[in-house]
């Protein structure tokens, strides 16, 4: 009986202590199915390169990444008041001390930040957010391993290179036309 008792206090205080913080991930997942979000998780193969013209640095850049998911948000004449209620939970998720600014352009109102997770040389995730009070909004987690700040900037003279596969974005694209 002593340790039924010992195992229930051991679990309670596990899950009392299992963090309840709002992340993006959590947000991710509580809006997939909402109406006024479109999410898509985007594989490397969308860059569809001749891995054997890569540079030694290029390779290592893209097998530190692993995928993108995307969440955006289309603002239209109904939902002006949801789209603010949203952009102001992404913008308090992105000032939790576990995402890490490096970049901001434009205003709160209006305008992209790019943070990251993990430390410098050890980077698990970027986060571009990116909105516009006439559109919407859209977060982007760009998912990895180790990745750092240059597997990022050769992973952008890939995609340079890539012959982007643009059939895995076009849900993205229908939704931004109408």
């Amino acid at each position: 009986m002593k340790a039924v008792y010992s195992i229930a206090l051991l679990v309670s205080l596990f899950l009392i202590s299992c963090n309840s913080e709002p992340t993006l991930q959590k947000y991710f997942v509580e809006n997939i199915e909402n109406k006024n979000f479109i999410a898509l998780d985007v594989s490397p193969s969308i860059l569809n390169v001749d891995k054997a013209k890569l540079s030694l640095q290029q390779k290592e850049a893209l097998q530190s990444f692993e995928k993108m998911n995307v969440l955006a948000f289309k603002l239209n004449g109904t939902n002006k008041a949801q789209f603010e209620t949203e952009r102001a939970k992404v913008n308090l998720i992105l000032k939790d001390k576990k995402y890490q600014q490096l970049m901001k352009f434009g205003s709160g109102k209006e305008g992209a930040s790019v943070s990251y997770v993990g430390s410098e040389d050890h980077i698990e995730e970027f986060v571009l957010f990116a909105n516009k009070k006439t559109t919407g909004f859209a977060v982007v987690r760009i998912l990895g391993k180790d990745m750092n700040p240059n597997n990022i900037m050769t992973m952008l003279s890939v995609l340079k290179e890539s012959k982007v596969d643009l059939e895995q974005l076009k849900p993205l694209q229908e939704m931004f036309k109408k």
